[in-house]
């Protein structure tokens, strides 16, 4: 495994990330494949109108179709790939959000920038970027370099998904590694 730096963080943080990630099957959700759902969406601020050959390959599949704005096409991605979202204990009407794990946010050292999904067609809707996500990870996922990229070493170790090209050395266009 690449070096992943605890730097910036305190005993107490360092304690929680940890206990967290080896709790992990507990408070992250994977899809069961990797599967560009829709190549060319990107997140919006308006419902989604998918492509009539694309609503039957779902319906076909039986996945159901979220056309909301923001985050429908990701959700209906993951959905589409095996992923299940669990209920939220606090509210079982809703369930864990469905969380972009290269989310423009803590950019890999040597590289300068990251992947932000959202704005782009070839990996808004890949499912190997996303997971169902307990609300406490998420905070961390959005707060914790450290725990950022254990999410986006776990991507790369299930489906060799590595669009930042820091796990591998050689990726193809939609982010997979070649090497």
């Amino acid at each position: 495994m690449v070096n992943l730096n605890f730097k910036g963080l305190n005993p107490s943080e360092k304690k929680t990330i940890n206990e967290i990630w080896e709790h992990r099957t507990e408070f992250i959700q994977w899809p069961a494949k990797a599967t560009l759902l829709w190549e060319g969406c990107v997140r919006k601020r308006e419902h989604y109108s998918y492509p009539d050959k694309l609503k039957k390959e779902l319906k076909s599949r039986g996945t159901s179709i979220d056309s909301r704005m923001g985050n429908g096409p990701a959700i209906t991605s993951f959905l589409h790939a095996g992923g299940i979202r669990p209920k939220r204990a606090s509210n079982p009407n809703k369930k864990w959000n469905i969380h972009h794990i290269y989310n423009g946010k803590f950019p890999w050292p040597e590289k300068g920038e990251t992947l932000h999904a959202v704005e782009d067609g070839k990996h808004f809707t890949q499912s190997a970027g996303l997971v169902a996500i307990h609300p406490v990870a998420e905070a961390l996922s959005d707060e914790y370099f450290y725990f950022a990229w254990l999410l986006r070493y776990e991507s790369f170790l299930r489906f060799y998904y590595d669009p930042d090209v820091v796990f591998c050395k050689k990726i193809d266009e939609y982010g997979f590694n070649v090497s």
